[in-house]
């Protein structure tokens, strides 16, 4: 599995000048439907990508594909993080395991009977007290697993591209935000900072997903960005805008979650996406 994710890792390095092709049109789907396979997949280093992801994820180590961090009420799996709300929990952020685990079985991937419905574990203690558990090592296994790798990035990528008319349904300056988003999806850098992103903090599109009415997903990103800058320009300024925006964030966040924590971490991820 090291050897694997160190091919993976070498070959995820991106460039913000090096052009990706037009693709399809994204798929158009509502929220909460399962995202469509990305159009265009093949223009795209996709197992690369997906190890990109996991590195920031879960550090590329195979122990974070199932995980429940400190401070959350819920569990994380997967190369993305996917969140995965325990039975009888509803929080604020969008729940995305099971929109994964329907995407993987519409793909015809057996998915195991302990990764669907809501999580074995009521509470982070009871996951802690599992987690070594020969029943959680076979979840991460199945996880690692190549053609499921490249499954979760697949269902990433397809939730980036069908975010896009929410976005601009829901934005104050649609064809500023249209047109920065495309000149990001000309290059490869700029394709995985959208891929990243969205994953990373969703799509900004949720009402629900606000501190002091102010959101943090890709759209807030993109409306954050100045002027319509493009290749290796569009990269930086979004760059700068993602620091900002979930800098802001952290400071309108209840005290009692402690993201202060975070932002160090968050803010060496959005430098990733100038290539830094």
């Amino acid at each position: 599995m090291k050897t694997m994710l160190l091919v993976l890792l070498s070959a995820a390095a991106v460039s913000c000048t090096s052009p990706v092709p037009a693709s399809a049109p994204a798929a158009r789907g509502k929220t909460g439907a399962v995202p469509q396979a990305a159009q265009g997949n093949a223009l795209v280093d996709v197992m690369a990508l997906g190890g990109r992801i996991w590195q920031n994820e879960c550090a590329g180590k195979q122990e974070g594909l199932v995980s429940w961090n400190a401070g959350e009420e819920f569990p994380s799996l997967g190369i993305g993080h996917f969140i995965w709300y325990p039975k009888g929990y509803r929080g604020p952020f969008e729940e995305s395991w099971p929109s994964f685990v329907r995407f993987a079985q519409a793909k015809g991937a057996r998915v195991p009977s302990e990764l669907q419905g809501t999580p074995p574990w009521s509470s982070r203690s009871a996951f802690m007290a599992d987690a070594r558990n020969p029943r959680v090592n076979a979840m991460r296994a199945w996880l690692a697993q190549p053609g499921i790798v490249r499954l979760q990035t697949e269902f990433i990528m397809a939730r980036s591209r069908q975010a896009l008319p929410a976005m601009l349904a829901a934005s104050s300056q649609p064809r500023e935000v249209e047109a920065r988003y495309h000149a990001l999806s000309r290059t490869t850098g700029g394709m995985y900072a959208l891929v990243d992103y969205v994953n990373f903090k969703g799509e900004g599109t949720n009402p629900d997903e606000r501190y002091n009415g102010q959101g943090w997903g890709l759209l807030q990103v993109l409306e954050n960005m100045r002027g319509q800058p493009q290749g290796s320009e569009a990269c930086r300024e979004f760059s700068r805008a993602a620091a900002g925006v979930l800098a802001r964030r952290v400071a309108n966040s209840p005290k009692a979650r402690g993201e202060q924590r975070w932002l160090q971490g968050w803010t060496n991820r959005c430098k990733t996406y100038a290539g830094e």
